[in-house]
């Protein structure tokens, strides 16, 4: 199973992307799922998680302007991320889980700048 994300990118402040992150080579839909960002520098957080069920939760910092949404015919999770400011800088990275496995993507970067 690899988790392949894309979607990063340059953007100026205030921008708006869509990251996506698709499970290849697997037979089993994404169970839960997460987005870490990680700037330079600084430790990897969580910034949105989404549940089997669909229930979303957020990082306080990105409430209001983040949305993580899944696909389950695709096999794939989003992330929506809008209002960005030069502080979301960093690389994105997809966290699933399928059948008690977790798994990792190898990052986008996303940088936010005029």
């Amino acid at each position: 199973v690899q988790l392949v994300e894309s979607g990063g990118g340059l953007v100026q402040p205030g921008g708006s992307l869509r990251l996506s992150c698709v499970a290849s080579g697997s037979i089993f839909i994404i169970d839960a799922a997460n987005w870490y960002r990680q700037a330079p520098g600084k430790r990897r957080e969580l910034v949105a998680a989404i549940t089997s069920g669909g229930s979303t939760n957020y990082a306080d910092s990105v409430k209001g302007r983040f949305t993580i949404s899944r696909d389950n015919a695709k096999n794939t999770v989003y992330l929506q991320v809008s209002s960005l400011k030069p502080e979301a800088t960093a690389v994105y990275y997809c966290n699933a889980w399928i059948r008690s496995l977790s798994y990792w993507g190898q990052g986008t970067q996303v940088t936010v700048s005029a």
